[in-house]
């Protein structure tokens, strides 16, 4: 009983003496204000050129008649495919009919008398000069024939290449004039699409390129084209350069003049350091990053790339798996103490690092 009696106030006075140990412990450990923060992590970052532009079709072409004259047949529907060398519409051509059945008479009758002077020379009967004569005839009357004939197939008018009539501006009926639009003829198997880059990015295209297309229009609907064409100059005004790209119009469903969005994939890093934009601190046209060390603040430096959905792309400062402070950086400064708050999912990684 006596061994008991001496024991329980030792006991007593060892467990005190531990407590206030401890809590000078937690006294000497920092305190800090709560910050938000993050794991820097290294993830696959797609470089590439945005930018705008309007689809043209791969041809198009306003039809207007090369001669004047009334309008006989159409012999096409409007907004119908057409392919090339179809007749589309034809002028009333009866005066040029009658051109060509005279020059044909002309070509016969000089060709007679050619064969005529020829037939004297070869007897010694007829001139040279004759027969030199009787040929220039032939040959002016064989050239006012063609001239005829052409004139006559002008009152025709074919389609120049393969594609769909739009909609025409004439009856039959009409008299027109050479010159007047008729109808517009458009190909659109195939669609181009004309935009601009800064001119730092030259060294980052070449023709074959591919481009990735998104329509306004159509919504989730893209599209895959390539680069055939680049500006040999550059836009003075606003260093930019233009670039053309050829798409195959799927469906049909791209229409020349829809508004489009391109993205040119110009490489991929697969181990870039991306963090939040918010985590960024501009100051004196440089840049710095609160991170948590040992549990304290420290701001470092850093050289930014492009940025992508609300991240940013580190080139230097930072590593893989540092933490990083991403708000309430107006009350934190270097060195002061401070609690990490995991916003990223990773608070269980985050108590195996050191100072987490």
């Amino acid at each position: 009983m006596k061994t008991k009696q001496i024991l329980t106030p030792l006991l007593f006075s060892l467990a005190m003496l531990g407590n206030h140990a401890a809590t000078a412990e937690e006294q000497q450990a920092p305190q800090g204000l709560p910050a938000e923060v993050v794991h820097v992590q290294s993830q696959e970052l797609i470089h590439s050129i945005e930018a705008v532009g309007t689809l043209r079709a791969n041809e198009s072409i306003i039809l207007r008649p090369e001669q004047s004259g009334k309008i006989q047949q159409i012999l096409f529907s409007e907004g119908s495919p057409v392919e090339e060398g179809t007749e589309l519409l034809v002028l009333e051509s009866s005066l040029y009919q009658a051109e060509l059945q005279a020059a044909k008479a002309r070509v016969s009758l000089s060709r007679i008398a050619y064969k005529r002077a020829a037939s004297l020379v070869k007897k010694k009967v007829g001139s040279q000069q004759d027969l030199d004569s009787t040929l220039a005839q032939l040959r002016v009357d064989q050239a006012q024939q063609e001239l005829a004939q052409t004139r006559l197939d002008k009152m025709t008018i074919n389609a120049p290449f393969s594609g769909v009539i739009g909609l025409r501006q004439v009856s039959p009926g009409d008299y027109v004039n050479s010159g007047q639009d008729l109808v517009e003829l458009t190909d659109i198997n195939s669609m181009k699409v004309e935009f601009r880059i800064p001119e730092n990015q030259l060294t980052n295209i070449h023709t074959g390129q591919q481009v990735e297309i998104q329509v306004d229009a159509l919504k989730g609907e893209s599209f895959t084209g390539t680069i055939y064409a680049i500006s040999p100059s550059v836009n003075e005004r606003g260093h930019n350069i233009a670039v053309r790209a050829r798409v195959p119009n799927r469906g049909n469903l791209l229409r020349p003049g829809l508004f489009v969005r391109i993205q040119v994939i110009t490489g991929s890093d697969d181990q870039a350091l991306m963090i939040p934009e918010e985590a960024i601190i501009p100051q004196n046209n440089n840049f710095f990053v609160m991170k948590v060390i040992e549990g304290k603040v420290d701001m470092v430096p850093v050289e930014l790339g492009v940025r992508q959905n609300g991240q940013v792309n580190i080139l230097t400062g930072l590593n893989a798996d540092e933490v990083i402070i991403t708000a309430g950086h107006i009350k934190l400064f270097p060195g002061m103490p401070v609690t990490p708050i995991f916003v990223d999912g990773s608070a269980e990684q985050a108590a195996q690092q050191p100072g987490a």
